[in-house]
């Protein structure tokens, strides 16, 4: 396929502070064993679109790593790469990238040097499993210049998104970022015009942009040639787009998509993984979510009690009751603890036996989660160190506080753990 993919990091991801402090978006690890960039990677992969580049600045340093160990496109997949395009000065472009559409204006010269016919542009935090490849295909058949894959919402959820507005073809006639009030209102689509059942599109009324688009490469390079102050795709190039008369397609797009932006969507996401019938699965074999290969032994379960979780490989659980959790890679969960509603993003390597006791003999607390431990509705970031009869509980109901000092945040009521934090025994929060 002539395509060449570019996938957004993102800005510095304040909204997902403290999981951010040290790593990229793209990097934050999901389900228990894999990180954010994995998701649109594995999509491509899947579409079979093997020239990805993927766009950063900030603490790419995690998200370098993982990409390096985890895909060697030309032994595992055939062909093609995935490679870091981090922000750079040069006598051209003195300053860092400014937005989606100045990052990609940044590296014009090398993505211009690829004899592609489409580029395919995605965002580097989203749940969602999509077969770009029908994307493209109908894009293709549309004649458009740009095509648009497009989220049926509820007024409610609308407001946070930009919108299009369409006709019965798809073809997109407006579009406007972020409406409120009557401007929101004129953004409806005729129900007969969404490709869904009636009483879905009148559930559903507006067209979300989903921040994935796929561009004629001569019409994206075009674009930001002619507007050179512009730096946001969906403020700024799309209605430019509109405005010079070119056609712009959108793609209905009704399945399951989360933009991961915040605690809140993130500890939702995760957890939601775990649900009995979960809207996103990893389980897929035909188009199966790709992520670094470990080789770990499987998690071994001593008389724990485990109901609607999901147990990443290397975890030991002892004597414990885990209900309704996440659980990382090589995370060892102490007797008589006990885990609801949680997500535990593991460790980064193990402690065997001596080494624990050696921890515990200076004084100090093994990695994992320590005998007796209550923790409910919380995120633990990776490396933490969770002392005997702690209780992470958000005892006093808090719904937001910055406690970096102590080692934690709370975000909408959810409490995390930062990553290399210890909390001594008998701490309360």
């Amino acid at each position: 396929m002539r395509v060449l993919a570019i996938i957004l990091g993102g800005g510095a991801g304040t909204r997902l502070q403290p999981l951010t402090f040290t790593r990229a978006k793209p990097a934050v690890p999901l389900g228990g064993k894999y990180r954010l960039i994995d998701i649109p990677i594995s999509n491509c992969i899947n579409s079979g679109i093997h020239k990805i580049y993927v766009l950063t600045q900030f603490n790419s340093q995690s998200l370098n790593r993982h990409l390096s160990r985890t895909y060697n496109l030309s032994s595992n997949f055939g062909s093609g790469f995935v490679e870091v395009l981090a922000a750079q000065q040069t006598p051209n472009s003195p300053s860092w990238f400014q937005g989606t559409a100045d990052a990609v204006r940044q590296y014009e010269e090398l993505l211009q040097s690829w004899d592609v016919d489409q580029v395919l542009i995605l965002s580097g935090d989203q749940l969602y499993r999509m077969d770009y490849g029908a994307f493209v295909a109908a894009h293709r058949a549309s004649g458009a210049a740009l095509t648009v894959a497009a989220l049926p919402v509820d007024g409610t959820a609308a407001q946070g998104f930009g919108l299009m507005r369409t006709d019965a073809s798809g073809q997109i006639r407006e579009f406007r970022e972020k409406p409120k009030g009557e401007a929101l209102e004129a953004m409806r689509v005729d129900t007969h015009s969404l490709g869904l059942s009636v009483a879905e599109a009148e559930r559903r009324p507006f067209l979300a942009s989903m921040g994935i688009y796929v561009f004629e490469r001569e019409a994206l390079f075009g674009l930001l040639a002619e507007h050179p102050e512009a730096t946001d795709f969906g403020q700024e190039i799309i209605p430019a787009a509109l405005s010079s008369g070119q056609r712009l397609q959108s793609y209905l797009f009704d399945d399951y998509w989360e933009d991961i932006g915040t605690i809140k969507a993130f500890y939702e996401a995760n957890l939601a993984l775990a649900d009995d019938q979960p809207a996103f699965s990893f389980y897929n074999e035909k188009a199966p979510i790709y992520t670094r290969p470990r080789y770990l032994p499987p998690s071994q379960i001593r008389e724990a009690k485990v109901h609607r979780s999901v147990l990443s490989e290397g975890c030991v659980l002892d004597r414990c009751v885990v209900e309704h959790c996440v659980l990382g890679l090589r995370l060892r969960v102490e007797e008589g603890a006990v885990l609801e509603n949680t997500l535990a993003m593991g460790a980064d390597s193990y402690e065997s036996a001596p080494e624990r006791a050696a921890v515990r003999a200076a004084g100090g607390v093994p990695l994992g989660i320590g005998p007796g431990s209550v923790i409910k509705g919380a995120i633990l970031d990776k490396n933490v160190r969770i002392g005997s009869n702690v209780h992470v509980i958000n005892k006093d109901r808090v719904q937001e506080a910055d406690r970096q000092a102590l080692g934690f945040t709370i975000r909408d009521g959810i409490v995390v753990i930062e990553k290399n934090t210890t909390l001594a025994d008998g701490v309360i929060i």
